[in-house]
């Protein structure tokens, strides 16, 4: 069986989580009250028991943006604790003026490997989180990307498709800095017209070498563990990008409101035995292992 790096898991406080506080807020992966709670590192352990996952990427769960070293804080004492997680993906608000004095604070902790601001914005209210469709071009934005290179760190980048010819424009000037793509940009259902959307998308990314996605998060809109649903988004993923720019990730516990880890994983390995041993090597292991270099 093919090792696994989980290239997208959380786990939280809810003290520490505004979003999970308060008055029940819309998102994208509808209702969430089972994970109203604390999701520790033991429990996410017990989830992935006799599976095989070797190591695993933390990204950011949207902490007050000021707790933002507060929130790799936690990540680290839990790594020195525990032995997980392996690499950190941090917040840093690239909208500010200037974001670097976020990222001198950020480079106090070896584990973190880049960092994640959420850009998607689509016509339908609950799945927006942006001000606006274009932010991922915005004045702020472009300038502080630029500056990740001299920190070395690459940026989790999360849009929809109708976003993505901005975002290839993005990732095109900055190539020297790694793009990782959220939820392999998040399709929405299996509609040929979305599908088609998704893949034009997709393809704005083909050329660029410094460009990879996550097979993640594939049951947000869906609200559900869908076999077919998941390959065909590796499909034609694959088709478009190669094997060797995408990387597995589990996304829970997000995924835990519809599945089991055991479940979720088996469905991926489903969809990935038509493009055979290299194909599974490069999505569940390899590919993660270059671009965050999990300790």
């Amino acid at each position: 069986m093919q090792p696994v790096v989980d290239a997208h898991f959380h786990i939280w406080r809810r003290a520490d989580q505004p979003w999970l506080n308060g008055p029940m807020v819309p998102r994208i992966f509808g209702p969430y009250e089972p994970i109203r709670r604390d999701y520790p590192i033991e429990e996410y352990l017990g989830e992935i028991d006799g599976l095989d996952v070797r190591k695993a990427v933390y990204v950011q769960t949207n902490w007050a943006r000021e707790d933002f070293e507060k929130e790799v804080a936690f990540l680290t004492e839990t790594a020195k604790r525990t032995g997980w997680p392996h690499a950190i993906v941090g917040f840093a608000d690239v909208s500010t003026e200037d974001v670097r004095p976020q990222l001198d604070r950020l480079k106090a902790y070896p584990l973190v490997r880049g960092v994640r601001m959420q850009f998607h914005w689509h016509e339908v209210p609950a799945y927006r989180f942006a001000p606006g469709p274009e932010q991922v071009l915005n004045r702020n934005v472009r300038r502080n990307i630029a500056y990740l290179k001299d920190y070395g760190y690459s940026f989790d980048l999360q849009l929809f498709p109708a976003q993505m010819k901005d975002g290839a424009a993005l990732v095109a000037e900055n190539p020297e800095t790694d793009f990782i793509l959220t939820h392999c940009g998040m399709l929405t259902d299996d509609a040929p017209e979305t599908v088609a959307a998704w893949k034009e998308g997709l393809s704005h990314f083909a050329g660029l070498a410094n460009f990879y996605a996550k097979l993640s998060g594939l049951g947000t809109f869906i609200h559900r563990n869908d076999e077919a649903f998941i390959a065909l988004v590796v499909d034609g993923a694959i088709e478009i990008l190669g094997s060797d720019r995408l990387m597995f990730g589990s996304n829970f516990p997000i995924e835990k409101l519809w599945t089991s880890y055991a479940e979720l994983l088996a469905a991926h390995r489903k969809a990935l035995l038509p493009h055979g041993d290299k194909a599974a090597a490069d999505v569940f292991e390899a590919v993660a292992t270059r671009v965050y270099g999990p300790a």
